[in-house]
Protein backbone atom coordinates (compact mmCIF):
# COMPACT_ATOMS: atom_id res chain seq x y z
CA UNK A 1 0.00 0.00 0.00
CA UNK A 2 1.60 3.35 -1.04
CA UNK A 3 2.51 5.82 1.66
CA UNK A 4 0.34 8.91 2.04
CA UNK A 5 2.25 12.11 1.27
CA UNK A 6 2.98 14.27 4.27
CA UNK A 7 0.75 17.29 4.75
CA UNK A 8 2.64 20.49 3.92
CA UNK A 9 2.65 23.44 6.28
CA UNK A 10 2.19 26.87 4.73
CA UNK A 11 3.84 28.40 7.82
CA UNK A 12 6.82 26.02 7.77
CA UNK A 13 6.16 24.87 11.34
CA UNK A 14 5.61 21.20 12.20
CA UNK A 15 4.96 19.06 15.24
CA UNK A 16 7.16 15.99 14.75
CA UNK A 17 6.83 12.70 16.66
CA UNK A 18 9.03 9.60 16.58
CA UNK A 19 8.34 6.46 18.61
CA UNK A 20 10.27 3.39 19.57
CA UNK A 21 9.53 0.32 17.46
CA UNK A 22 6.80 -1.66 19.20
CA UNK A 23 6.89 0.79 22.10
CA UNK A 24 10.48 -0.13 23.01
CA UNK A 25 12.64 2.22 25.05
CA UNK A 26 14.73 4.66 23.06
CA UNK A 27 16.84 5.86 25.98
CA UNK A 28 18.33 3.50 28.55
CA UNK A 29 20.49 6.04 30.41
CA UNK A 30 21.58 9.66 30.49
CA UNK A 31 24.23 9.01 27.86
CA UNK A 32 21.54 7.95 25.36
CA UNK A 33 19.59 11.18 25.89
CA UNK A 34 22.76 13.25 25.55
CA UNK A 35 23.81 11.47 22.34
CA UNK A 36 20.39 12.06 20.78
CA UNK A 37 20.36 15.74 21.74
CA UNK A 38 23.84 16.29 20.31
CA UNK A 39 22.80 14.64 17.05
CA UNK A 40 19.52 16.60 17.00
CA UNK A 41 21.37 19.90 17.19
CA UNK A 42 23.88 18.89 14.51
CA UNK A 43 21.27 17.53 12.08
CA UNK A 44 19.03 20.59 12.52
CA UNK A 45 21.96 22.91 11.76
CA UNK A 46 23.07 20.83 8.78
CA UNK A 47 19.62 20.95 7.18
CA UNK A 48 18.74 24.53 8.18
CA UNK A 49 15.82 23.39 10.35
CA UNK A 50 15.06 25.60 13.35
CA UNK A 51 14.29 23.76 16.57
CA UNK A 52 11.57 25.53 18.57
CA UNK A 53 10.87 22.98 21.31
CA UNK A 54 11.62 19.36 22.15
CA UNK A 55 11.00 16.67 24.74
CA UNK A 56 12.70 13.28 24.86
CA UNK A 57 10.55 10.71 26.63
CA UNK A 58 11.74 7.16 27.38
CA UNK A 59 10.02 5.63 24.33
CA UNK A 60 9.11 8.59 22.12
CA UNK A 61 10.24 12.04 21.03
CA UNK A 62 8.36 15.29 20.42
CA UNK A 63 9.81 18.13 18.35
CA UNK A 64 8.45 21.48 17.22
CA UNK A 65 10.44 22.75 14.26
CA UNK A 66 10.45 25.34 11.49
CA UNK A 67 11.41 23.89 8.12
CA UNK A 68 11.78 26.74 5.68
CA UNK A 69 13.71 24.83 3.01
CA UNK A 70 11.72 21.56 2.90
CA UNK A 71 14.55 19.65 4.56
CA UNK A 72 12.58 18.04 7.40
CA UNK A 73 12.44 14.57 5.83
CA UNK A 74 16.19 14.44 5.20
CA UNK A 75 16.95 15.85 8.63
CA UNK A 76 14.79 13.25 10.40
CA UNK A 77 16.15 10.36 8.36
CA UNK A 78 19.70 11.41 9.21
CA UNK A 79 18.85 11.92 12.89
CA UNK A 80 16.93 8.68 13.45
CA UNK A 81 19.17 6.39 11.41
CA UNK A 82 22.30 7.82 13.00
CA UNK A 83 20.94 7.45 16.52
CA UNK A 84 19.65 3.92 15.83
CA UNK A 85 23.10 2.80 14.69
CA UNK A 86 24.81 4.26 17.75
CA UNK A 87 22.11 2.88 20.08
CA UNK A 88 22.46 -0.64 18.68
CA UNK A 89 26.23 -0.44 18.98
CA UNK A 90 26.11 0.74 22.61
CA UNK A 91 23.39 -1.65 23.80
CA UNK A 92 23.83 -4.72 21.58
CA UNK A 93 20.25 -4.34 20.39
CA UNK A 94 19.48 -5.86 16.98
CA UNK A 95 16.77 -4.61 14.62
CA UNK A 96 14.67 -1.48 14.22
CA UNK A 97 14.90 1.11 16.98
CA UNK A 98 12.23 3.52 15.71
CA UNK A 99 8.90 2.93 14.05
CA UNK A 100 9.59 3.03 10.35
CA UNK A 101 8.09 6.46 9.70
CA UNK A 102 8.05 9.54 11.90
CA UNK A 103 4.88 11.64 12.08
CA UNK A 104 4.66 15.34 11.24
CA UNK A 105 1.64 17.62 11.59
CA UNK A 106 1.49 21.17 10.18
CA UNK A 107 1.16 24.03 12.66
CA UNK A 108 -0.79 26.82 11.03
CA UNK A 109 -1.73 29.21 13.83
CA UNK A 110 -0.04 31.08 16.67
CA UNK A 111 -2.58 29.64 19.12
CA UNK A 112 -1.76 26.08 18.11
CA UNK A 113 1.99 26.74 18.19
CA UNK A 114 1.83 27.97 21.78
CA UNK A 115 -0.45 25.10 22.75
CA UNK A 116 2.12 22.66 21.34
CA UNK A 117 5.04 24.22 23.19
CA UNK A 118 3.17 23.76 26.45
CA UNK A 119 1.97 20.27 25.49
CA UNK A 120 5.50 19.14 24.53
CA UNK A 121 7.05 20.39 27.77
CA UNK A 122 4.27 18.88 29.87
CA UNK A 123 4.79 15.30 28.66
CA UNK A 124 6.84 14.23 31.71
CA UNK A 125 4.15 15.49 34.10
CA UNK A 126 1.39 13.75 32.14
CA UNK A 127 3.42 10.52 32.29
CA UNK A 128 3.83 10.87 36.07
CA UNK A 129 7.62 11.31 35.90
CA UNK A 130 8.03 14.82 37.30
CA UNK A 131 6.97 18.43 36.79
CA UNK A 132 7.88 20.05 33.49
CA UNK A 133 10.39 22.39 35.15
CA UNK A 134 12.15 19.44 36.81
CA UNK A 135 12.66 17.37 33.67
CA UNK A 136 16.14 17.61 32.23
CA UNK A 137 15.53 16.22 28.73
CA UNK A 138 13.25 18.90 27.32
CA UNK A 139 13.73 22.44 26.09
CA UNK A 140 11.89 23.91 29.10
CA UNK A 141 15.23 24.75 30.72
CA UNK A 142 16.44 26.45 27.55
CA UNK A 143 13.48 28.82 27.69
CA UNK A 144 14.15 29.65 31.33
CA UNK A 145 17.96 29.65 31.56
CA UNK A 146 18.95 30.54 27.99
CA UNK A 147 18.76 28.72 24.66
CA UNK A 148 21.35 26.14 23.65
CA UNK A 149 19.70 24.32 20.73
CA UNK A 150 16.32 26.01 20.39
CA UNK A 151 15.29 29.29 18.81
CA UNK A 152 13.24 30.68 21.69
CA UNK A 153 12.75 34.22 20.36
CA UNK A 154 9.34 33.73 18.73
CA UNK A 155 7.66 32.00 21.68
CA UNK A 156 9.18 34.34 24.28
CA UNK A 157 8.04 37.37 22.29
CA UNK A 158 4.50 35.96 22.20
CA UNK A 159 4.23 35.20 25.93
CA UNK A 160 6.09 38.17 27.41
CA UNK A 161 9.61 36.92 28.02
CA UNK A 162 10.89 34.35 30.51
CA UNK A 163 8.52 35.35 33.32
CA UNK A 164 5.59 35.19 30.92
CA UNK A 165 6.77 31.78 29.71
CA UNK A 166 6.75 30.45 33.28
CA UNK A 167 3.22 31.74 33.86
CA UNK A 168 2.05 30.42 30.50
CA UNK A 169 3.56 26.98 31.18
CA UNK A 170 1.70 26.63 34.47
CA UNK A 171 -1.71 27.70 33.13
CA UNK A 172 -4.05 24.82 32.17
CA UNK A 173 -1.02 22.83 31.10
CA UNK A 174 -2.73 19.75 29.71
CA UNK A 175 -6.19 21.28 29.48
CA UNK A 176 -7.33 19.39 32.56
CA UNK A 177 -9.11 20.98 35.52
CA UNK A 178 -9.40 18.74 38.54
CA UNK A 179 -8.55 15.73 36.35
CA UNK A 180 -11.28 16.47 33.78
CA UNK A 181 -10.64 17.87 30.29
CA UNK A 182 -11.75 21.44 29.73
CA UNK A 183 -13.48 21.93 26.40
CA UNK A 184 -11.40 22.32 23.27
CA UNK A 185 -12.42 24.96 20.78
CA UNK A 186 -13.51 23.61 17.39
CA UNK A 187 -10.22 24.70 15.78
CA UNK A 188 -8.26 23.00 18.56
CA UNK A 189 -10.45 19.90 18.17
CA UNK A 190 -9.61 19.66 14.47
CA UNK A 191 -5.88 20.16 15.07
CA UNK A 192 -5.93 17.60 17.90
CA UNK A 193 -7.74 15.06 15.70
CA UNK A 194 -5.18 15.45 12.91
CA UNK A 195 -2.38 14.98 15.43
CA UNK A 196 -3.92 11.91 17.08
CA UNK A 197 -5.04 9.94 14.00
CA UNK A 198 -1.66 8.71 12.75
CA UNK A 199 -1.91 10.41 9.37
CA UNK A 200 -5.59 9.68 8.73
CA UNK A 201 -8.13 12.40 8.02
CA UNK A 202 -11.09 12.43 10.45
CA UNK A 203 -13.47 11.82 7.53
CA UNK A 204 -11.63 8.55 6.73
CA UNK A 205 -12.70 6.88 9.98
CA UNK A 206 -16.03 5.89 8.42
CA UNK A 207 -14.29 3.52 6.00
CA UNK A 208 -12.31 1.62 8.65
CA UNK A 209 -13.22 -1.67 10.25
CA UNK A 210 -15.54 -1.37 13.22
CA UNK A 211 -12.82 -2.32 15.71
CA UNK A 212 -10.26 0.14 14.31
CA UNK A 213 -12.90 2.88 13.95
CA UNK A 214 -13.98 2.49 17.56
CA UNK A 215 -10.38 2.42 18.76
CA UNK A 216 -9.70 5.77 17.10
CA UNK A 217 -12.98 7.29 18.27
CA UNK A 218 -11.98 6.44 21.83
CA UNK A 219 -8.56 7.96 21.20
CA UNK A 220 -10.19 11.22 20.10
CA UNK A 221 -12.47 11.23 23.14
CA UNK A 222 -9.50 10.67 25.46
CA UNK A 223 -7.69 13.55 23.73
CA UNK A 224 -10.45 15.91 24.87
CA UNK A 225 -12.92 16.06 21.94
CA UNK A 226 -16.63 16.03 22.72
CA UNK A 227 -19.04 13.59 21.06
CA UNK A 228 -20.51 16.49 19.07
CA UNK A 229 -17.04 17.55 17.82
CA UNK A 230 -16.17 13.98 16.80
CA UNK A 231 -19.51 13.74 14.99
CA UNK A 232 -18.88 16.94 13.03
CA UNK A 233 -15.30 16.03 12.12
CA UNK A 234 -15.87 12.39 11.15
CA UNK A 235 -19.47 12.33 9.89
CA UNK A 236 -20.14 9.34 12.18
CA UNK A 237 -23.44 9.36 14.07
CA UNK A 238 -23.40 10.33 17.74
CA UNK A 239 -25.02 7.05 18.86
CA UNK A 240 -22.19 5.06 17.26
CA UNK A 241 -19.64 7.39 18.87
CA UNK A 242 -21.29 7.06 22.29
CA UNK A 243 -21.31 3.24 22.06
CA UNK A 244 -17.66 3.22 20.99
Amino acid sequence: MPRVARAKSSSGYYHVMARGSGGQLLFECGEDYAVFLESLGSCADEHSVSLIAYCLMPNHVHLLVRDGDDELGEMMRSLLSGYAQSYNKRTGHVGHVFQQRFKSCPVESDEYLLQLVRYIHENPAKAGICKAEEYWWSSYHEYVAGPVRVDANLVLSMVGGVSGFKRFSKAAVDRRVGGVFSRLSDSEAHETAVRELDGLLPSELKALSRARRNELILKLKNAGLTIRQIERLTGIGRNIIARA
